[in-house]
C-alpha cells in the first residue's frame, strides 16, 4: 500500500535502528529489526497489492482481483519495471474473457515489461496465440506458440499447446479442401 521508494526509506530506517541497537548492547532488538527490514524490502520487489490480486485469481474471483488492481491508480509511478509487467499480464487474464483487443494490449505490454517466471511469460506468449489465432494472422501464432512452448519448461502448458496447434492445423484445411475442389471443379 505504500509507494515503493517509501518502502526504501522505511527498510533503510528499521536497519538503523537495528544498528543503534546493537551498539546499545540490545542484539535481540537488533536482529528482531533486522528481520523487519526484510519485510519492506521484500514488498519493494513483490508488490503487496499484485500478491493479494493473484491470491484472488487462483480462486477464480475475477471481480475481487479486479478491485485489488484497481488500488493501483499510477502503475508506472508506483511500481518497479517487472511488477507493472504483472500488473498488464493480470488485467490482459482478466479482461482476456471479455475483451481480446484490450487483452492483446495488456499481454504485449507485459512481454515488452517483462516478467519474472519463464511460466508466466510462456502463458501470456500463450494467450497472445490464441488472441492472434481468432484474429486469422495464423504466422503470428505461431511464432507465439514456438516462443511459449521454449519458455514452458515444466510442460504445464503441454495439452493447452498442442490443442492450439491442432486447431491451426484446422484453420488451414478449409482453404486446402475448397481449392482441390476448386481445381477439380475447373478441370471438368
Amino acid at each position: 500500500m505504500f509507494h515503493k521508494n517509501i518502502k526504501l526509506v522505511l527498510a533503510a530506517l528499521i536497519i538503523a535502528l537495528a544498528v543503534w541497537q546493537f551498539v546499545e548492547g540490545n542484539i535481540g532488538n537488533g536482529i528482531m529489526y533486522l528481520l523487519l527490514s526484510t519485510v519492506f524490502i521484500f514488498l519493494y520487489f513483490k508488490n503487496e497489492i499484485i500478491l493479494l490480486a493473484f491470491l484472488r485469481l487462483r480462486k477464480q474471483d475475477f471481480p475481487g482481483a479486479k478491485k485489488w488492481l484497481d488500488k493501483i491508480k499510477n502503475p508506472e509511478a508506483a511500481l518497479v519495471t517487472k511488477q507493472q509487467g504483472y500488473y498488464n499480464y493480470l488485467n490482459g487474464l482478466m479482461v482476456s474473457q471479455t475483451n481480446m483487443n484490450e487483452a492483446e494490449k495488456y499481454f504485449k505490454k507485459s512481454i515488452s515489461l517483462g516478467l519474472s517466471m519463464d511460466a508466466d511469460m510462456a502463458m501470456a506468449k500463450l494467450n497472445l496465440a490464441g488472441i492472434a489465432m481468432t484474429k486469422n494472422r495464423k504466422r503470428e501464432a505461431q511464432i507465439l506458440l514456438k516462443e511459449a512452448k521454449k519458455l514452458d519448461k515444466h510442460n504445464m502448458m503441454d495439452e493447452q499447446i498442442k490443442m492450439m496447434q491442432q486447431q491451426m492445423k484446422k484453420m488451414g484445411q478449409p482453404r486446402q479442401q475448397f481449392g482441390k475442389q476448386a481445381g477439380r471443379a475447373g478441370r471438368r
